[in-house]
């Protein structure tokens, strides 16, 4: 069954890869050359004082203040400035709440190749929010980020290829899209990829295989998996268990964050 993701959901998986990798940069730079570099229009700095107050980092937290930055630097056409100012919309941190501004400002981001945005423009097309539903573009997005290496484009890219949404189904492709997401450690992919090789669909039917990849979904969460896991392991030889249970655990390692 596909499941169509809010944008929330995915945002919360995006800000927190985004917020490590810009808080471990920041403040390297003293606050006041900082404040002086964006009052004159430097959009980088604009990004850098948004952030901090966003985050607190050396100023007192203040999304509004935190927004009026973000549009600055957005302006000047800062893609993460972008990105985050159409998630202070999406959200209603430090503005009202307003979707259709949000997708205004993830296509911007999206469209100069942020693949966060571009996965965030995909789930908004799929369900429709601030942007005529449309499953056809939330596909285009979705590859574009998928292509990117982004997982959970992947993994939605396989269930638009799985389900036909967008005009387009295959399963084989599904299974590639799913394959990478679930290398990734995308749990939902996991369990997806699984189900692909207990049907035989887009690949040829494997129960070691189905077993291995719902182990690996069930161990990061996915509760459907365990149940999965169980009826294909009843299809197994106690030899086959053994390796189906080796490769859960290789693919499991090989699938952790590095």
């Amino acid at each position: 069954m596909k499941v169509i993701w809010s944008i929330e959901l995915v945002l919360l998986a995006l800000l927190a890869l985004i917020q490590p990798l810009q808080a471990k940069d920041w403040p390297k730079e003293p606050l006041a050359d900082v404040q002086q570099a964006a009052e004159r229009g430097d959009a980088d700095a604009q990004f850098s004082l948004g952030f901090r107050y966003d985050n607190g980092l050396g100023v007192p937290q203040d999304a509004a203040q935190a927004v009026v930055w973000y549009r600055k630097a957005a302006e000047r056409g800062n893609v993460i400035a972008q990105f985050l100012l159409g998630a202070s919309y999406a959200y209603g941190q430090g503005v009202p709440q307003n979707a259709a501004q949000a997708a205004v400002w993830y296509r911007k981001a999206a469209e100069q190749g942020y693949a966060g945005a571009q996965l965030a423009l995909g789930v908004m097309y799929d369900g429709g929010q601030g942007v005529p539903q449309n499953a056809a573009q939330a596909a285009v997005w979705y590859r574009k980020a998928a292509e990117q290496g982004e997982a959970n484009a992947q993994y939605f890219l396989g269930d638009s290829l799985a389900y036909g949404q967008g005009g387009v189904k295959d399963a084989a492709q599904a299974v590639v899209w799913y394959r990478k997401a679930a290398e990734q450690g995308n749990a939902g992919a996991q369990f997806a990829l699984g189900a692909m090789y207990a049907t035989g669909q887009g690949t040829p039917q494997d129960y070691q295989q189905a077993y291995a990849w719902s182990s690996v979904a069930a161990a990061n969460g996915n509760a459907d998996a365990v149940k999965n896991r169980d009826i294909v392991a009843k299809r197994l030889t106690q030899a086959q268990l053994e390796k189906a249970q080796a490769l859960a655990t290789r693919y499991f390692e090989q699938s952790r964050p590095k």
